[in-house]
């Protein structure tokens, strides 16, 4: 299966492409809005500020490719701060909207708790999605984060931190995880290996 991994400044792109690799990907890495825009199959990775990601997203013209992707019927997957930005707004950059594929709006994890969540945490699906298939109704995944959307329309599985968050979101041919699969072990693959499979 094709898949155009995103080139942005703002992620670790060496291990989600490593990870689509070997969960059978054909991968090809660009930052081209033409290339993006025409792609059928694509993942958004991201680290850092939401701020710093949308800055580049749309300077670069990747978000308006992006979102001409998603409304010819592609398939998009974003991890941690590229799920994130798939939603309308952020607690951490008030004023600058997201790509609002998705509504709602992402949160500081609140509690008495240390920030950012560092480390593996047990997700639970919360609806029937065939990015989870194949796996127990909780498994753990690795998370980096100190925001999350809290309660959205697409969840498909939440996490607890403090408090409860959304870990994983879908809706049609979109998807978004907060944690990263690349650094989940064989979970995070199959995860993968399912988004990759399913857009096929």
């Amino acid at each position: 299966m094709f898949v155009t991994l995103v080139e942005s400044p703002v992620a670790n792109l060496a291990n989600i492409g490593r990870a689509l690799s070997a969960v059978g990907a054909e991968l090809m890495t660009t930052a081209n809005p033409d290339v993006i825009a025409r792609s059928r199959t694509l993942v958004l990775p991201g680290v850092g500020s939401f701020g710093a990601a949308m800055a580049w997203l749309r300077s670069s013209g990747v978000a308006e490719a992006l979102r001409t992707a998603v409304d010819d019927g592609a398939a998009l997957l974003g991890i941690c701060v590229g799920h994130q930005v798939l939603f309308q707004t952020s607690e951490e950059a008030p004023g600058i909207d997201g790509l609002g594929i998705l509504e709602g709006t992402v949160r500081k994890l609140t509690g008495d708790i240390a920030v950012p969540q560092i480390g593996w945490n047990r997700v639970t699906v919360t609806h029937p999605t065939p990015l989870f298939a194949g796996l127990p109704e909780e498994t753990a995944f690795y998370f980096v984060n100190s925001y999350a959307a809290m309660t959205v329309e697409d969840e498909v599985a939440r996490a607890s931190y403090g408090s409860s968050f959304t870990a994983a979101v879908a809706r049609g041919t979109v998807a978004g995880l907060q944690f990263h699969p690349e650094k989940s072990s064989r979970a995070g693959l199959t995860v993968l290996r399912n988004f990759v499979e399913r857009a096929g």
